[in-house]
């Protein structure tokens, strides 16, 4: 694994694929199970990608971006 111990909600900051990176960004971290389209590996900076973390695509199709199904997205993500 490459982390270890507890992260502190304090140290993570969220931030889209499509900004661009920053010297202060830290470490880039992205959880999807696809690479954002049209942004270049070598543009984004990102220091690792865990598609492990990321919602399963049943359960993203099942979502398919509806608001009335935010709840049990979450409930079924967690």
């Amino acid at each position: 694994m490459w982390m270890s111990g507890k992260i502190s909600e304090k140290n993570v900051k969220l931030k889209r694929a499509y900004e661009r990176p920053m010297d202060s960004d830290g470490k880039r971290v992205l959880v999807d199970r696809l690479w954002p389209r049209g942004v270049r590996k070598t543009d984004a900076a990102i220091d690792y990608w865990v598609k492990e973390l990321a919602p399963s695509t049943e359960l993203r199709r099942w979502f398919a971006h509806d608001p009335s199904r935010w709840e049990e997205f979450r409930r079924r993500y967690a």
